[in-house]
């Protein structure tokens, strides 16, 4: 179990409402966590590649990524990561609203980790982001971080 360290978590979403209730079911979750926030698919690679301003950033535990992103796409941003020796291990869980077979298909060929596709329903929003903090943070072992 991962109870004995701050779980690192770097959501790349652009809809600030959808940030908002993210950041707000984890703070209320029972494993601690650092939530950081990139709003588009350029930024996301700026932080986890640690150039200019994210050059002091910690490296994700977990990535929780958006496929419809301005800039770079979630699928770019995978690719890079998937592509990227350093962090290819990095778990990315693709949360979109997306429920296209296609994106499903591309995504997993991709190397992504899941795929969820987020709910419109307010209560059934927070429980998806409930079960990801279940699953992933509590029972699934993440690789060490980089």
């Amino acid at each position: 179990m991962n109870e004995l360290r701050i779980i690192d978590i770097l959501l790349v979403e652009d809809n600030p409402g959808d940030i908002r209730l993210t950041q707000e079911v984890l703070k209320e979750g029972k494993i601690k966590n650092n939530l950081n926030v990139a709003t588009d698919g350029e930024e996301a690679l700026l932080y986890l590649k640690k150039i200019g301003k994210y050059k002091d950033a910690v490296s994700p535990d977990l990535i929780l990524l958006d496929l419809n992103l301005p800039k770079k796409d979630g699928r770019e941003v995978l690719a890079a990561i998937k592509s990227d020796p350093v962090l290819e291990t990095i778990p990315v869980i693709i949360l979109t609203t997306s429920d296209a077979q296609k994106d499903i298909t591309d995504m997993y060929a991709g190397r992504a980790n899941a795929y969820i596709t987020k709910p419109v329903d307010f209560s059934q929003f927070i429980d998806v982001i409930r079960a990801i903090e279940e699953f992933w943070l509590t029972i699934v072992k993440l690789p060490k971080r980089i």
